[in-house]
């Protein structure tokens, strides 16, 4: 199992992406901690860990609050003696022109997507720092961290944010034996998407892809759990595409 003996933090892992990529880390050996705000679904993720065999524990966060944050951490470290992974992973969405959009929703999007990303990072380096850890933080960016697209304006701020913050952190932890990486997904079937009711919008993200459908949690799991090992530890500072083609199939232009 390629992620045997290491302690990762999954913010958000509750549902989506995070609950696909806590799963599987369990599956690869990974004793697993669950940051999320939503206490039932969280435990139900850890739930479904622990009935496959895996080692778990959940943590009520808001990642919006760099205390909690720091908590999670060192309720990590308290419950399986380290931390080696974290994966800032907890986002939010909100679909509006950019004339219409709400400063207060584009607040709450970057507190969430930017900000919980960025507490993630500072409050994981620094422990794994004090403990001597080579660990690796793996962030949750976007293929709209790269280009500009209608409707989600405080999103696409954020995962800019995301992308480029990655590329800082990783110089400044690199002396510290810290990898730091980003994936970059496209259209997710997560409860984000699935929550829009514009039938439409969907069809459309499916049409920016290469298959033609959605990517599943799972997919994109997948991509996170091999930047977590060993296996890819020649990968650090950058985004690694999840995104089916979308960030090089242009439709989405004409």
């Amino acid at each position: 199992m390629r992620l045997q003996d290491k302690v990762a933090i999954i913010t958000g892992g509750a549902s989506g992406i995070g609950r696909a990529t806590a799963l599987k880390f369990a599956r690869e050996g990974a004793k697993v901690v669950i940051g999320d705000f939503n206490e039932a679904q969280g435990t139900e993720t850890v739930r479904l860990i622990q009935e496959q065999g895996g080692e778990a524990a959940f943590f009520q966060t808001d990642v919006t609050e760099f205390e909690q944050v720091e908590n999670l951490v060192q309720f990590t470290v308290d419950t399986f003696g380290t931390i080696t992974t974290i994966f800032n992973n907890a986002g939010i969405a909100y679909a509006k022109s950019f004339l219409d959009h709400d400063p207060k929703d584009f607040d709450r999007v970057l507190k969430v997507n930017l900000y919980g990303v960025y507490y993630g990072v500072l409050a994981a380096g620094r422990k794994m720092k004090e403990l001597g850890v080579s660990g690796v933080i793996i962030n949750n960016a976007s293929v709209f961290g790269f280009m500009g697209t209608p409707g989600i304006t405080g999103y696409q701020a954020a995962k800019g944010g995301v992308v480029t913050l990655t590329k800082h952190a990783a110089v400044e932890l690199a002396p510290h034996g810290i990898r730091v990486v980003a994936v970059g997904p496209a259209a997710v079937d997560t409860p984000i998407l699935q929550g829009n009711k514009d039938a439409g919008l969907t069809k459309f993200m499916e049409y920016q892809q290469l298959t033609k459908k959605l990517i599943q949690p799972e997919q994109v799991a997948n991509v996170v759990a091999f930047m977590a090992s060993d296996e890819g530890d020649s990968i650090n500072g950058t985004t690694v595409m999840s995104d089916d083609g979308y960030s090089v199939f242009k439709s989405h232009l004409r």
